[in-house]
């Protein structure tokens, strides 16, 4: 992390406690399916890596600086580069309205930051999201912190040992980001996560 978007240093944040969103376990609010459901929004993997880290960085109500700095940028840059690093998107009228990105290693995916300018696009996204890790074989989904944004969602807080227990041997299972095809509909979104219950 860095402190701003105009400080050069970064450093490392390990929290004693952290959010992890069991795949298993995730809430889909009943409106929210519904919204899921109208196909308003159109999601996209992968189409727009700057839109998407510039919409994470913006200030917005509430937060008026950016952990992501120019160094930030270029790292995740180079980790997207190398299929590491990955967006959903979603899009409304062909304008970029939210999304969010993270990084995935094994079988773990780590999301890093979100954003909204629409009512309910970056849930929209985690939505998506959690269908993707759940099809392309992921164990660990970590949000890093929890908050009420997440917590709706179903989103734990773990304790750091707790947490090291589910990361090891998730890093040694592989799984693939793109085994979801870039085409699937909302109605099969919706099941792949309803199937994860069973």
């Amino acid at each position: 992390m860095a402190e701003g978007a105009d400080d050069p240093a970064l450093y490392w944040i390990e929290p004693q406690h952290r959010g992890i969103l069991p795949l298993d376990g995730i809430h889909v609010p009943r409106r929210l399916a519904r919204t899921i459901r109208t196909a308003e929004f159109k999601v996209r993997v992968n189409s727009d890596f700057e839109g998407v880290i510039d919409g994470c960085a913006d200030s917005r109500p509430g937060r008026r600086s950016t952990w992501i700095n120019s160094r930030i940028r270029e790292l995740y840059r180079a980790l997207h580069e190398q299929g590491h690093c990955h967006t959903v998107e979603t899009w409304l009228d062909g304008r970029l309205v939210g999304g969010l990105y993270g990084v995935a290693l094994g079988s773990a995916f780590f999301g890093e930051s979100m954003f909204s300018t629409e009512r309910d696009a970056s849930k929209v996204a985690l939505v998506y999201l959690v269908a993707r890790l759940i099809r392309g074989g992921f164990t660990l989904l970590d949000t890093q912190f929890v908050t009420d944004h997440l917590r709706q969602f179903g989103t734990v807080e773990v304790d750091r040992g707790d947490f090291h227990k589910l990361l090891e041997p998730a890093l040694a299972r592989s799984a693939e980001f793109l085994a979801l095809p870039l085409t699937a509909t909302p109605d099969e979104i919706l099941d792949i996560i309803a199937r994860a219950h069973d």
